[in-house]
């Protein structure tokens, strides 16, 4: 593991409901709390769900071929639970790929649920975060 452990955003207000996120590299993007086209913070967890499972597995199913297609679909359901509080249930990411035909394709196709079960397990950072239940400690300044 690398000695910089920290991952880090900053989020700014630019109007009601509307913040720009930056990262330390300088990237940046709206987001929004859903009447408009920005993504809100709930499309961003799945984002982030998808795209983590996403990317581990494509790591490790392209060194045999790369996908025709690759697709990752991520769906929860938001509720209001007993205690009154959102939340996510029913939390699924859905991998698609199609491969070419031929012994890397036959290979890529025989690796897919492998690399999914070790990106769930063990690699992506974001989905064992959420199962694992880590505490968020929320402050002010």
């Amino acid at each position: 593991m690398a000695d910089d452990t920290q991952r880090a955003v900053t989020l700014h207000r630019t109007s009601l409901g509307q913040y720009e996120v930056r990262n330390a590299r300088g990237g940046t993007m709206t987001i929004g709390v859903g009447d408009g086209a920005d993504f809100t913070p709930v499309e961003l967890l799945l984002a982030a769900l998808g795209g983590c499972t996403g990317a581990d597995v494509d790591f490790i199913v392209s060194k045999r071929a790369e996908p025709d297609d690759f697709t990752v679909h991520v769906t929860a359901d938001k509720v209001r639970d007993e205690t009154g509080g959102n939340r996510l249930i029913n939390l699924v990411v859905q991998l698609q790929a199609t491969f070419p035909e031929g012994a890397g394709g036959d290979a890529a196709r025989e690796m897919l649920p492998r690399a999914a079960r070790m990106s769930h397990d063990r690699l992506c950072t974001v989905s064992r975060t959420v199962e694992l239940g880590t505490p968020v400690d929320t402050r002010t300044r």
